[in-house]
């Protein structure tokens, strides 16, 4: 268990490493969070930090939420999100602090979850990657379906998780161990390989992962266990070699 922070999904470009070998990246931008409320296992059962990211103007603010942030002595945000954390984490931050991108800085791989996008009504073959029905032999009206859904005269009924079509995103993802490209504090910028869920804009947790860290697997095999220490500047040198 640790502290996670969060931040914006800005969007996804690519990046050179030292050995010029391109990856793809995802950034993203982490604003100050600020500690709007502490709870303790005495008090409410469990050990965690309320964090308030991203300002809003206070009349678009309920007024619960205005009066709670209000006596937290904070400024308007306008998201609220619980983080659990550890006894002697929760004893280094006190109401009304900020935390920052620093905290992610000696990171080597994140655990990053998110809202997917949202996908609609969606059938078996875009849902869950069936292949779909023949398209010849005299097949018709028939091409996209799922299919028998049916299981015999015993048990005589449809199991529960069968893949059928349904709503399809929307719903919360984390995607697990994914490499830390550069972190910088002073910008709040942090960048790891790879993609991760919801838009553009979106809002995403960090935590920092607990797994055995993942390399960075380049063209030909070459394998890079080591992050760059200005991966900006690598980009452009082997840009300028090739």
């Amino acid at each position: 268990m640790s502290l996670a922070v969060l931040a914006t999904k800005e969007g996804m470009t690519q990046m050179f490493l030292e050995d010029g070998v391109r990856v793809p990246v995802t950034v993203m931008r982490v604003e100050p969070n600020v500690v709007v409320q502490k709870k303790t296992v005495e008090k409410d059962g469990y050990n965690a930090l309320q964090l308030g990211y991203g300002d809003i103007r206070e009349k678009l603010v309920t007024k619960p939420e205005a009066g709670h942030m209000k006596k937290a002595g904070v400024d308007m945000k306008r998201y609220l999100r619980e983080v659990r954390v550890t006894e002697e984490e929760l004893a280094q931050y006190e109401v009304g602090q900020s935390i920052t991108a620093e905290i992610l800085a000696e990171s080597e791989s994140l655990d990053i979850a998110g809202v997917s996008k949202g996908r609609g009504f969606a059938g078996v073959m875009k849902r869950h990657n069936m292949k779909g029905f023949r398209a010849t032999h005299g097949t018709h009206e028939y091409f996209r379906h799922g299919g028998s859904i049916g299981c015999r005269a015993k048990p005589g009924k449809v199991f529960k998780g069968k893949k059928m079509p349904g709503h399809m995103g929307n719903a919360r993802v984390t995607v697990k161990n994914l490499r830390v490209i550069e972190v910088d504090g002073e910008e709040g910028v942090v960048i790891v390989r790879g993609s991760i869920p919801g838009p553009k804009g979106g809002l995403v947790e960090l935590h920092q992962s607990s797994r055995k860290v993942r390399p960075l697997h380049g063209i030909g095999g070459a394998v890079i266990t080591e992050r760059s220490k200005n991966p900006m500047k690598a980009s452009k040198a082997a840009g300028s070699r090739r």
